[in-house]
C-alpha cells in the first residue's frame, strides 16, 4: 500500500524529484528565454545608434529639462482634476444607480452606461471641437465622464458585496439610509473597493497623454516636441526611455499609495472587532435579578 505524504494537501501533490527536476528546468529555460530577449533589442539599440551622444544631447539643455517639468506638471494636473472629479461623479451616479426611486435609478443607469461605452477620445474631441473649449477642460471632461461612470459602478458593486444582513440590523435599529450608507455599507465596503478604484485612477493617469492629440502641453507632448521638432537625428527612443519610466513610476507611487491606505485601514480601529468583556458572577439578568439566584413567580 503506497504511503500518503503528510506535507500532501487537498489541492495538490507534492511534487517528486524528478517533477522538482522538470520545473527548475523550464525556470532555467525561461530565464534565457528572457535574457535572449533583452540582449536582442539591446543589439537593435546599439545597431541603430540610440546610445550616441547625439541623441542625448537635448537633454543636457535648461530649455528642454524645462519643457519637460512644465509637461510633467501639466499632466499631473489634468490628472489631479479628473481624479477628483470622477470620484465625486461616481460617488453621484452610485448613488442615484441604488437609489429607492425608480426614475432616479433608471436615469443613473442610463449615464453611467452611455458614458462607459463611449470610447475616451471621442468625448474629448467632441468637447474640444464641438463645444470649442480650451485643451485643459476637454481632457478633463472626457476622463471625468469616462472614469467617473466606471467608478459609478466600483461604488454600486463594493455597496452590494457588503453582506445583506448588515443592512438589516442597521436598520433594525432606527437608523436612516443616509445613516447606513455612511457608517455602515460605505466603510465596510471601502477595503474591498480600493484595488479597482487605485487600477481606474492609473487608467486616467494614463489617458492623459491622449492630450497632446488636441494640442495640450503635457508629458507626452512635450516628448513629441523635443523628438520631431530639433535637429538631433530625431531622438525618438531616448525620449520614450526617457518618459516611459517616469510614467511608470507614476503608476507604481499610486499603487504603494493604496497599499498604504489598505494598511492603515486595517490598523484602524473602527474596522477592528471590538472584544466584549466576560460575564462575571455579579453580573444582572436581563429580568434585574442576579445569576446565583433563581428566578420565582414572586418578585
Amino acid at each position: 500500500m503506497k504511503a500518503i505524504s503528510h506535507d500532501a494537501t487537498a489541492l495538490y501533490d507534492i511534487p517528486g524529484p524528478r517533477t522538482v527536476l522538470r520545473h527548475r528546468l523550464y525556470g532555467v529555460l525561461s530565464t534565457l528565454v528572457v535574457l535572449g530577449l533583452v540582449a536582442w533589442v539591446l543589439y537593435l539599440l546599439f545597431d541603430t545608434d540610440q546610445f550616441t551622444a547625439t541623441k542625448w544631447t537635448p537633454f543636457e539643455y535648461k530649455g528642454i529639462q524645462e519643457l519637460l517639468l512644465r509637461g510633467l506638471g501639466n499632466t499631473l494636473k489634468a490628472f489631479a482634476i479628473s481624479a477628483v472629479l470622477a470620484l465625486a461623479l461616481g460617488g453621484l451616479l452610485a448613488m442615484g444607480r441604488l437609489s429607492d426611486h425608480r426614475p432616479v435609478r433608471w436615469a443613473a443607469t442610463l449615464i453611467v452606461e452611455f458614458f462607459r461605452a463611449m470610447p475616451v477620445l471621442v468625448m474629448i474631441f467632441f468637447v474640444f471641437v464641438a463645444l470649442k473649449v480650451q485643451p485643459l477642460p476637454a481632457l478633463v471632461a472626457g476622463l471625468t465622464l469616462y472614469n467617473g461612470s466606471v467608478l459609478a459602478e466600483v461604488f454600486r458593486s463594493g455597496v452590494n458585496s457588503v453582506e445583506h444582513g448588515q443592512k438589516e440590523a442597521a436598520y433594525a435599529l432606527g437608523m436612516r439610509k443616509s445613516q447606513v450608507m455612511s457608517h455602515v455599507l460605505v466603510p465596510q465596503a471601502v477595503r474591498a473597493m480600493l484595488p479597482a478604484i487605485i487600477s481606474q485612477l492609473v487608467v486616467a493617469l494614463k489617458d492623459t497623454s491622449l492630450g497632446y492629440l488636441i494640442t495640450y502641453e503635457e508629458f507626452l507632448h512635450a516628448g513629441k516636441l523635443i523628438a520631431s521638432n530639433l535637429d538631433y537625428d530625431l531622438p525618438f527612443i531616448p525620449v520614450v526611455m526617457v518618459i516611459s519610466p517616469i510614467y511608470i513610476g507614476m503608476c507604481m507611487l499610486l499603487s504603494w499609495f493604496a497599499q498604504w491606505v489598505s494598511r492603515r485601514q486595517r490598523r484602524n480601529p473602527k474596522t477592528e472587532a471590538a472584544e466584549v468583556a466576560p460575564a462575571e458572577p455579579g453580573t444582572l439578568l436581563p429580568m434585574g435579578v442576579p445569576p446565583d439566584r433563581k428566578i420565582t413567580g414572586e418578585q
